[in-house]
This record gives structure tokens, C-alpha cells and sequence, in this order.
């Protein structure tokens, strides 16, 4: 169990951690005493001057001036008008994941919130109380707006949460952890609802999937090359440093360790005639680097992201000062990158399980059956990786070149940030299972090779894979066996 430093710089492990129910928070001393200066000056301020969500209306309703008696009701008013999301719920993890991320950035003290506010937040976390958040009604423009509302709810007594999958009222869980409802006071519930961080919660656990997916689409590359005995030469580190992306130089390393010492090798580059292979086994260096450098960029953008303010009005020195930090742009388009990225790793893996299936030179059995025409074999494997990946083109039609006018024109340009996680998510579940699909459908075609053996990482991986899914022989229902190897793919059991 790790304990966490709130008001520091969170990484995607710590999301890790998160959904494996390995994290705690809490507030340090140096955090707290942050909170309370930038608290002081918040205070002093609002007395003398008008500022946004504090003694004012939000959105279009910025220029209603509140007067102080009511400043309470306003923070309440704007959770409570702001829980208006629908749709599925967030899964738990990604729930937890937002109540964490908003607690540590509350905690950097340019907020202005009171330090009783984060500890009510830590103490649910910590307990693994997750807010019930509906997944739809943010469009990543004052942050996500909606989301934050519904986690917010749960300080306030209202709403519902989950323990271990059960759901309760938010009353109890507080009682539970030995709190009341909390009383919001001047600008706190503003800075719950304003910031970034159910796009940071769902993007980037769907950022340490993609991840996961393309180590395990790398080996099944590799192991399809060594299935239908394709050259390793295209993998060599002399030609890859001619052109050296880094995701290139570090995938075609990867792909010359998991073949070393082949078998398949040499008896591919005796008597065969074929000059070169299908782009999806020869420039598996090139598509899946390329695919690395998308996702790192991407990885670097949400980390950034998890350590900056996204709140609005901010306190800075001794003023407060209004801005557009909870704009999620810099996410929308990073999720939409990465979106790509795995649909181009889907893409590819369908042709190459493909080729496993319809190889035409004699190397493998049509459809990698034992007995073609009495069995299908692997014929609809191929059918559901297309589906997929035709599924994955759709949904990598890019979220942020989208914006919809909202809040009567004040918010005239918004991120669609929320849409872009929601879509990668779906986009890397989709992936994962692709790469499933090529793993078990490579490693029978390799399998077809014995006694000769492939490369010494290629066994490794064929392996782990017999460890969870046993070879079999003949016709049969494949979806038990491809569920189980995604879960492992996702669960970084193909790590390379």
C-alpha cells in the first residue's frame, strides 16, 4: 500500500494503484498551511472586490452580484444544479480516480478552500468509497463540470456511492468514516465542480491500458512474423537507426530480442523464395514505434496535467485572478492522438491475423484448421478482429475538432475533453482484445512449426499464453478463451 502526499505530482501508476486498491492519501503539514494562506487571502479579497463564483452568478449569470449572506447557498446551488449528468456510471476505479485527482490538486493551495474540505475527500478515498458519477454531460470547457457536481454531491450528503461494487446512500458513507454532511463555505463548491479531472481519471487509466496493448500487440507481431516464417531482417538495429524515432529504434530492439535464437529463422532463410513480406509484418517497427511515440506524448500530456491548477478564479500571491486553466483542450487532443494510435495498431494486427488465416504459400493451414473444409478454424477469429478495428476507425474520428457552443455563449469554445477518454477507453478495450485475438491465433500458427522453435522471447510469451488458455484441437467456441487472454492482456500479463 503506498501513501500518497496530496498537493504533489501524481503519475499514471498512481491511477494504477488506484484501481488496484493499493493507494492511500493524506494531507501533509506543508499542504495544509498552502491552503490556509491562499484561504486568508481568498477571504480578504471577496470583502473588498468583486469576484467570479464567489460573490457572483456563474457562467452568463457572472455580472448577477451575490450579496455575502447568501454566499453559502451559491456554493451549495452550484453542486447541486450542476449534478445533471446521465448515462452509464463511471467504473469505480475511474470514480475513486476523480475524487483523489481533485483532492490533490485542491490541496496545491491556489484554491482557496478550507483543508477540512480535502480531508472529508481523503477519508472517503480511503475507505474506497467511489462517487456514483454518470459517464455523459461534460464538454470539457469549465472542466468537467457536470462529473465534478456528482462527486461533490457526495460531500454534501446527497447522492450515492460504491463499496466493493454495492451501492449506498452518500449519508451513510459519511457516517461511516465519522463525518456530517459538509456546509459549504465561499468558493468551495466552485472549486469541486471546476477542473479537469474526470477527463484525467478516465483518459489516463485508458492511457495505462493502451499501454499494456501495445506491449502485448508487439509480441503477437512478432510471434505472427515467426508463424508465417517471415524475415527478421526488416528488424535489424543498423537499418531502424537510419531512421530513428524513438519508438521505432525501441520497438525494432524489442522485436530482435523476443526472436533471438529462432529456429523458424533459419529454416526461413533456407530456400525461400520470397524477397520481401506484407507491410504488417515488415514494417512492424515502424507502425508500432510510431504508436509508442503517440502514446508517450500522450502519457506526458495527462501527467502534466494531473500536476497542474484547473480551477478558476485561482489565488495567486495576494490576489485572486480568473483564467481558463479548466480548459481541456491539451487532453481532448492527446486522447484523440492515442485513439489513433491504437486504431493503427488495430488496423495493422487484423491484416496480420488475416494473413494467418489466408496464407497462400503452403507455410500454414488455410484458417489454421487441422482438417480445412470439416473445420472453420480460426476463419470468424479474423471476422471479429475486422469488426473491431472497423469499430476503432469510427471512434478515432477525433473529439476535439468538435465544440458547442454552451452557458448562453460564455463558454463559445469548449474541449470535448470528456468525449475524447470516453472514446479511447472503448477504442483500447476494443485494441486489447485485437491483440488477443492475434496472440492465440499466432501462437497456434507457430505451433504448426514443431518441433522447430521460434525465438527464445516468442516461447516466453507462447508460454504464458498456454498457462492461461491450453491448446486444443478442433472446431469449438473461441470467446471464453479470447476474453481470457484480453483480461490478461490488459492486466500487463504480456508486458515485454
Amino acid at each position: 500500500m503506498k501513501s500518497f502526499p496530496l498537493g504533489s505530482r501524481p503519475r499514471l501508476e498512481d491511477l494504477a494503484l488506484i484501481r488496484a486498491g493499493a493507494l492511500k492519501a493524506f494531507l501533509p503539514a506543508l499542504a495544509r498551511n498552502k491552503m490556509l494562506r491562499s484561504r486568508r487571502v481568498l477571504l480578504r479579497v471577496a470583502a473588498a472586490e468583486t469576484v467570479y463564483g464567489i460573490n457572483t452568478g456563474f457562467g452568463e449569470l457572472a455580472n448577477v452580484r451575490i450579496p455575502f449572506r447568501q454566499s453559502r447557498a451559491l456554493q451549495r446551488n452550484v453542486v447541486l444544479s450542476h449534478a445533471c449528468g446521465v448515462g452509464p456510471l463511471l467504473d469505480a476505479s475511474e470514480a475513486a480516480a476523480v475524487l483523489f485527482l481533485r483532492a490533490n490538486e485542491l490541496s496545491k493551495g491556489y484554491s482557496g478552500v478550507r483543508p477540512k474540505l480535502v480531508e472529508a475527500m481523503a477519508a472517503l478515498f480511503n475507505r474506497g468509497y467511489a462517487p456514483a458519477i454518470p459517464s455523459r454531460g461534460s464538454v470539457g470547457a469549465s472542466g468537467d463540470l457536470a462529473p465534478l457536481a456528482h462527486a461533490a454531491c457526495v460531500l454534501l450528503g446527497e447522492g450515492r456511492v460504491s463499496l466493493r461494487g454495492r451501492f449506498m446512500p452518500a449519508g451513510r458513507a459519511l457516517k461511516a468514516c465519522g463525518l456530517k454532511p459538509l456546509e459549504l463555505d465561499i468558493k468551495e463548491g466552485l472549486s469541486l465542480v471546476n477542473g479537469t479531472q474526470a477527463m484525467q481519471a478516465v483518459g489516463g487509466l485508458a492511457l495505462l491500458d493502451a499501454a499494456r496493448v501495445l506491449d502485448a500487440a508487439t509480441l503477437a507481431a512478432v510471434m505472427s512474423v515467426e508463424a508465417l516464417k517471415g524475415s527478421h531482417r526488416p528488424f535489424i538495429a543498423a537499418l531502424n537507426r537510419l531512421k530513428p524515432h524513438p519508438g521505432q529504434v525501441r520497438i525494432a530492439r524489442a522485436c530482435e530480442i523476443l526472436m533471438k535464437d529462432s529456429g523458424i529463422r533459419a529454416s526461413h532463410e533456407v530456400g525461400d523464395r520470397r524477397v520481401q513480406d506484407a507491410y504488417s509484418l515488415r514494417c512492424i517497427p515502424q507502425v508500432h514505434g510510431a504508436a509508442h511515440d503517440a502514446l508517450s506524448f500522450a502519457r506526458r500530456t495527462v501527467e502534466t496535467e494531473m500536476a497542474s491548477v484547473t480551477d478558476n478564479p485561482v489565488v495567486i500571491g495576494g490576489t485572486v485572478v480568473s483564467g481558463g486553466n479548466f480548459h481541456g483542450q491539451a487532453l481532448s487532443m492527446a486522447f484523440d492522438q492515442a485513439a489513433i494510435a491504437l486504431t493503427v495498431l488495430s488496423g495493422i494486427a487484423e491484416r496480420r491475423i488475416f494473413h494467418l488465416v489466408s496464407d497462400h504459400t503452403g507455410i500454414l493451414p488455410p484458417f489454421l484448421a487441422r482438417h480445412p473444409g470439416l473445420e472453420s478454424g480460426w476463419m470468424l477469429a479474423q471476422v471479429t478482429a475486422a469488426a473491431l478495428a472497423s469499430e476503432n476507425k469510427t471512434l478515432a474520428h477525433p473529439a476535439s475538432a468538435d465544440s458547442i457552443p454552451t452557458s448562453g455563449h460564455k463558454e463559445d469554445f469548449v474541449s470535448m475533453g470528456m468525449w475524447a477518454a470516453l472514446k479511447l477507453k472503448q477504442v483500447a478495450q476494443n485494441a486489447a482484445t485485437i491483440a488477443a485475438l492475434e496472440l492465440l491465433a499466432a501462437a497456434r500458427g507457430v505451433e504448426f512449426h514443431a518441433p522447430v522453435k521460434p525465438g527464445r522471447g516468442v516461447q516466453e510469451g507462447l508460454s504464458r499464453l498456454r498457462g492461461l488458455v491450453p491448446r486444443k484441437e478442433g472446431d469449438r467456441s473461441l470467446s471464453a478463451d479470447i476474453e481470457t487472454v484480453k483480461k490478461a492482456v490488459l492486466d500487463n500479463f504480456f508486458a515485454i
